[in-house]
């Protein structure tokens, strides 16, 4: 091996590559055809040649880097090194024309690109500023192309993409003539290549400026140039022509397009605007068909067993924990949710109308569910059935309806149970409400709507605390349910818990921003803490939101007459009497107002209205007689005074006045008046001897009592309460106090609506006037005013 290896003599300095020539025999040529190796592996190779006519590649002989130049007398230098160092790069020129062009192409995509994120961010404001800088720019960086180069280098590309992001903006912030320039510039343009689908954008924009007959023309043109392969673009525009169809009301050709689409590539919205349009022209048998053709759109979703170990295997199971609530996972969730929305809003449309009855249409819309993949939305149907017997107010077939389910499994019998308990509770049957909430929270525990009305049962019988635990429960199991939020709100307030029933609805506040009840509450709860002006902002809060509540605005008002402000209280109780003139207690207030001011012709139309209200209430039609003679219009005062005669011939107060008018003017009937007077007044001196005989023979505390009840009957003297002034009708009104009842929440939705607001009984302030018959008892004749 050694004898191959060939050294460079020691003393040889001069000669580097002395033995360059030296080669090896093996690789002499003249010997080849001796050599019986090479023989061999030429003959072993022979078959995997080439087939005639093709080359076989050169190769080198001679090694890399080595020339006969050797030979001459140079250096062996394979990498250029003798060369030098390489020349320094070149500076870039910043002021040459390519540089620019290529410097403002850059910010033309950077602008692009930043008005996309913009628009993704939702400030399209800046987006549309973004992109119309772009649109100065890249005309800018046109005519510098063309100053330079041919026009045949211009970047359409660019140009299409500043073009068609315009547009978007311009369609965004509802700048639609812009936005439809924009886009014609792109589709005239016969440099820009499949420019005509964009027409599809042009239709949308004539559809949202309901112009549908441009609309459905501009749908065809795309249609028209958008080729076959494209099935599913196809599709989509076809769809969009059937909606705009249904929208001019054309709905046989609706049906023809959404047929069309059902056949071709079948979905959930065709399907659902074919039974719409089935409904429009109220073919029934085409409805079934078409409800059959939407259950039967296939959900292209994994099954949910797919997602359940089959083993313990522990790498499984970490790969199932890992896709359970992926992105994937997440989509197939939102469209079954949608294929379920779609089909049980179709079975509720048609159910009342294929058939004689709505009974045997939601039969027939159960047995086509049962038999199809969406087996589990029969149970809701039969609720939404039981519901649809609610609108009819047949209460006994919703109840016989939901009963049904109590032996069906947990979840469709927690519901209802849950709309059972509701049902009786607005019945104000509460043992039965009672007993079927306890059902539907023993079936499911985690139910916050059969929580809360199981609440609800025990609040109204009084047991706030415990109430109080379950509507607590209902939160920690649903951290949303609004109707246990402001039931607790509503049991703190009831135990005097003032500060954390205005957490509670403080926090409900934060999530219902515009509930009238919620701001009606704070305002109250901040009342009960003798808070004023906290309550006055919150009640200018709800006028904010209700600005008709007559209530909110006489609430205000007393508010502002408790602070002394007779102006704004004024205001706002005017207000309230022209949106409800029928409630007493502001009639009252707006009259004693104009007397206090000396406007007493201005007060008779108010105390008139309270007598029409009330008429079997004396007072009300003294108060219009006394308007007349302070004003001094005695003539008329007499005659009303006179017809009160008539209607209450014993009234004391009103024989007075006669006995003192008919003196004033000088009439004869002043002595028939005043034998009146004279025999009423013994007969009620006679009545009162009886009564205090009476009540020294019954005992004294008892006597007192009875007493004193006795001296708040008649005819409504003294300091009534105000509820036992209000109208029937106030009287008759729902209380906010009472529980929100909550229900299933797939469909019977609780509701503690008070368009008035509550009626709650709070003593009159000090600085707020009464205008009570008793202002007439201790009046003298010759002294007119009211007392203070």
């Amino acid at each position: 091996m050694m004898e191959n290896v060939h050294l460079a003599p020691e003393t040889d300095e001069d000669d580097l590559y002395s033995g360059y020539n030296d080669y090896n025999p093996t690789y002499d040529t003249e010997e080849l055809e001796n050599d019986t190796a090479f023989q061999q592996a030429v003959k072993t190779s022979h078959g995997r040649r080439p087939p005639d006519g093709v080359t076989r590649p050169m190769t080198a002989v001679r090694a890399a880097g080595f020339t006969k130049a050797a030979l001459r007398g140079s250096a062996f230098d394979p990498l250029g090194q003798s060369r030098g160092p390489a020349p320094p790069l070149e500076a870039r020129n910043e002021d040459s024309p390519e540089e620019k062009i290529r410097q403002l192409e850059k910010k033309v995509n950077e602008l692009v690109e930043e008005s996309c994120i913009a628009n993704s961010c939702g400030d399209l404001k800046l987006a549309l500023e973004k992109a119309k800088d772009a649109g100065r720019k890249e005309r800018v960086l046109v005519r510098q192309r063309e100053q330079v180069a041919s026009p045949e280098n211009i970047n359409l590309d660019l140009t299409y993409s500043v073009l068609f992001n315009l547009a978007s903006q311009y369609s965004a912030n509802e700048m639609y003539p812009e936005a439809l320039n924009t886009y014609q510039v792109i589709v005239k343009n016969k440099m820009f290549s499949n420019a005509g689908r964009l027409k599809v954008n042009m239709g949308n924009i004539y559809l949202k400026q309901r112009n549908y007959s441009k609309a459905i023309k501009f749908y065809r043109m795309a249609l028209d140039q958008i080729p076959s392969v494209h099935k599913e673009m196809r599709i989509k525009i076809m769809q969009n022509i059937g909606v705009t169809f249904i929208q001019t009301g054309q709905y046989s050709d609706a049906i023809n397009s959404f047929e069309h689409i059902m056949r071709m590539a079948p979905n959930l919205k065709a399907g659902f605007n074919l039974i719409l349009s089935y409904f429009a022209v109220g073919d029934r048998e085409k409805m079934k068909k078409a409800f059959q053709k939407l259950i039967a759109v296939p959900l292209e979703t994994d099954e949910d067993g797919k997602y359940i170990s089959p083993n313990d295997d522990p790498h499984t199971n970490l790969v199932i924990e890992a896709i359970k609530n992926d992105h994937l996972r997440q989509m197939e969730r939102e469209r079954k949710a949608m294929a379920e929305k779609y089909i049980m809003t179709a079975a509720k449309l048609i159910a009342p109308v294929i058939e004689t009855s709505f009974a045997v249409g939601y039969d027939w819309c159960v047995e086509v569910v049962k038999a199809s993949q969406y087996v589990e939305l029969a149970n809701d149907l039969e609720i939404n059935k039981a519901i649809m017997y609610l609108r009819q107010k047949d209460f006994n077939q919703a109840v016989e309806t939901l009963k049904m389910f109590e032996k069906k499994d947990s979840s469709v019998k927690s519901a209802a149970a849950t709309n059972l308990s509701f049902l009786y509770y607005l019945e104000n049957e509460f043992s039965q409400a009672s007993s079927y909430a306890d059902l539907a929270v023993n079936s499911d525990r985690y139910n916050p709507s059969a929580l809360t009305n199981k609440g609800n049962t025990v609040f109204a019988n009084g047991d706030y605390e415990k109430a109080a635990e379950f509507y607590k429960e209902a939160l920690r199991n649903d951290s949303s349910c609004t109707e246990a939020l402001y039931n607790i709100g509503l049991t703190y307030k009831k135990l005097n818990r003032l500060d954390e029933a205005l957490d509670c609805f403080l926090k409900l506040h934060a999530i219902l921003r515009n509930s009238a009840q919620v701001l009606y509450q704070i305002a109250n709860i901040y009342e009960l803490m003798e808070d004023p002006s906290q309550a006055m902002e919150w009640l200018m809060q709800l006028i904010s939101v209700v600005p008709t509540d007559s209530r909110a605005l006489s609430k205000l008002g007393g508010l502002y007459d408790s602070e002394g402000d007779k102006s704004q209280a004024f205001q706002y109780y005017y207000e309230s009497y022209r949106y409800f003139p029928s409630n007493i207690e502001v009639i009252e207030w707006l009259g004693a107002y104009y007397i206090d001011t000396q406007f007493c012709e201005k007060a008779i139309q108010y105390f008139e209205r309270a007598s029409l209200i009330q008429p079997t209430q004396v007072k009300w039609q003294l108060m219009v007689a006394s308007c007349f003679r302070r004003s001094g219009n005695y003539q008329k005062a007499l005659d009303t005074y006179k017809d009160i005669h008539r209607k209450f011939p014993e009234n004391v107060e009103c024989l007075r006045f006669l006995v003192r008018l008919c003196t004033d003017i000088g009439l004869k009937e002043v002595q028939e008046y005043a034998t009146k007077l004279k025999r009423l007044e013994k007969m009620k001196e006679i009545r009162e001897q009886r009564t205090k005989s009476g009540r020294d023979s019954s005992g004294g505390p008892r006597g007192r009592r009875d007493g004193s009840a006795g001296s708040d009957g008649g005819q409504n003297c003294g300091a009534g309460s105000r509820g036992e002034r209000l109208s029937a009708q106030l009287r008759a009104l729902p209380r906010t106090e009472e529980p929100y009842d909550s229900s299933s929440n797939k469909e019977l939705d609780a509701s503690y609506v008070d368009p008035l607001g509550p009626q709650i009984e709070r003593p009159r302030t000090a600085a707020r006037k009464r205008v009570d018959e008793d202002d007439f008892a201790d009046e003298e004749l010759g002294d007119d005013l009211l007392p203070e």
